[in-house]
């Protein structure tokens, strides 16, 4: 039989589409897509996401892809675990999905036995208490607030953490409570229209170095015995983490994790949880709220690991508490 090469060359672009194909439609296949949902556009914690999306698609060379999502805040990120249905990871503090498990706070009218498939993968920067003060002091006792014109937003898990502890340390007749929103604290800082601000966030946190970068600042740093009082986790932001202030700065925080539900596969968790790690160090050097991850805050996940989370910490070699398990 004969065949003209005309005949040959279009059997051959043909073969050549086909397996072009073919390959698109496997790389397609292999790539895992998980949605991820955190915060609003221009929070610290909506850039984190698309740090941690960027660096998971250089770590698995594209195999898993995060697709962020705006979030109103960390109860509709538990909230929707209801509805949502494949690879959903989404970051909340362990003590809200404690409640969500156990149908009590924000869930008590909206239960779910969805809520007890959640299940933990890895830590991310946790929500820490700054008391920035004016004036070119380092650091600074809780008492120098009396007498301050402060300002601490509203409605917000900082808001009512600042509140908690001027009525904690007998501070709540001493100060005068700026009725403003919160993101105008630096500016306002700047121009003396308050005396200091509160913001709650990971650190370093940007209105904090902006401020820094441009007038003396003091920020409040507790004793061993205020935390406690408090009954937050402490936290410590290291000294030469803002400009003008060289000492450690003894504070409060609020532990944030990354959860997903039990829809997961576990090669798909386990490839997840293991670029976080492997990459960690990397973000560290491009954003210096990372280096502040460490395997110990694991301790502070109360909700079981997801089972392909587990089994790289076992590998890794991680002690993890038989509660998470």
């Amino acid at each position: 039989m004969r065949y003209s090469i005309r005949s040959l060359h279009r059997a051959l672009t043909l073969s050549v589409a086909l397996l072009t194909t073919t390959t698109l439609a496997f790389s397609a296949q292999a790539q895992t897509r998980i949605t991820y949902k955190s915060s609003s556009a221009g929070t610290a914690y909506y850039q984190m996401g698309v740090e941690l999306s960027e660096a998971i698609r250089e770590e698995t060379d594209d195999a898993i892809i995060l697709t962020l999502e705006e979030s109103q805040g960390s109860v509709q990120n538990v909230m929707e675990v209801m509805a949502r249905q494949g690879n959903y990871v989404f970051t909340t503090p362990p003590a809200l999905v404690e409640q969500a498990m156990q149908g009590e706070g924000p869930f008590a009218q909206r239960q779910s036995p969805r809520f007890q498939e959640i299940r933990g993968l890895f830590p991310i920067p946790s929500i820490t208490m700054h008391f920035v003060i004016a004036g070119d002091h380092g650091t600074a006792g809780v008492e120098a607030l009396a007498d301050k014109h402060v300002l601490i937003g509203r409605g917000t898990y900082g808001a009512r953490e600042a509140q908690r502890y001027l009525e904690l340390f007998g501070l709540d007749g001493d100060v005068r409570i700026a009725d403003a929103a919160l993101g105008s604290g630096p500016d306002a800082l700047k121009n003396g229209q308050i005396d200091a601000f509160v913001t709650a966030s990971s650190f370093p946190t940007p209105n904090v170095i902006e401020i820094a970068a441009s007038m003396p600042i003091t920020l409040v740093s507790l004793t061993d015995e205020q935390i406690e009082q408090t009954g937050a986790t402490a936290q410590v932001i290291p000294g030469g983490t803002y400009p003008g202030v060289d000492e450690d700065v003894h504070t409060t925080s609020l532990p944030v994790m990354a959860f997903t539900t039990a829809q997961m596969d576990d090669e798909t968790a386990y490839a997840l949880t293991k670029a976080f790690w492997e990459r960690r160090d990397a973000m560290a050097e491009e954003a210096a709220w990372w280096g502040a991850i460490t395997p110990d805050m694991l301790a502070q996940m109360i909700t079981p690991l997801h089972p392909g989370a587990l089994r790289y910490y076992d590998e890794a070699g991680i002690d993890i508490p038989d509660a998470l398990r």
